[in-house]
Parts: structure tokens; sequence; C-alpha cells
């Protein structure tokens, strides 16, 4: 299922050049459609632990997944933030 535009959703994959890890916590702002017929993209917010905002960046759909009960929030040091 497709998650809905402003949840939490975590990042399936790395995304080193903006310092996330697979796991990480975003929040979902929009999809975009890839200009030549590829894969959806998707832009996400990523927070800090006391909610401020830290960066927008633009990922691959897929790399997307929703959260769900089972799963437990965790804290891990940002390096070079702050």
């Amino acid at each position: 299922m497709r998650p809905q535009l402003y949840e939490r959703v975590a990042l399936r994959a790395d995304l080193p050049q903006h310092r996330l890890k697979a796991g990480d916590v975003v929040v979902l702002l929009d999809y975009v459609s890839h200009p030549k017929g590829g894969d959806d993209g998707a832009v996400v917010e990523v927070f800090n632990a006391l909610g401020q905002s830290i960066t927008v960046a633009t990922v691959a759909a897929s790399q997307l997944e929703p959260l769900t009960a089972d799963e437990v929030l965790a804290v891990r040091l940002l390096a070079g933030v702050g």
C-alpha cells in the first residue's frame, strides 16, 4: 500500500549524500512523476529528535516503507549537525 502524504515513513536504503540510513524516519511530503516514465519519486522532509527540520530530499518512492505497530523508534547521532 502506498503511504499517504504527511505520514511518517521509513527509508529502505541509505542516502549518504544526506547522511541518512535505512530505517531513518522521514515525513512524506509529495509524490513526483518521473519525467521519462520511470519509477515515481517522493519528496521527504527529515527532522531531528527535537522536531526541527534538517533537510528536504527527493528519493525513489520504492525507497520508502510505511511504519508498523511492531516497530520502535530509535535515536542516532547525525554527524556534522549542530
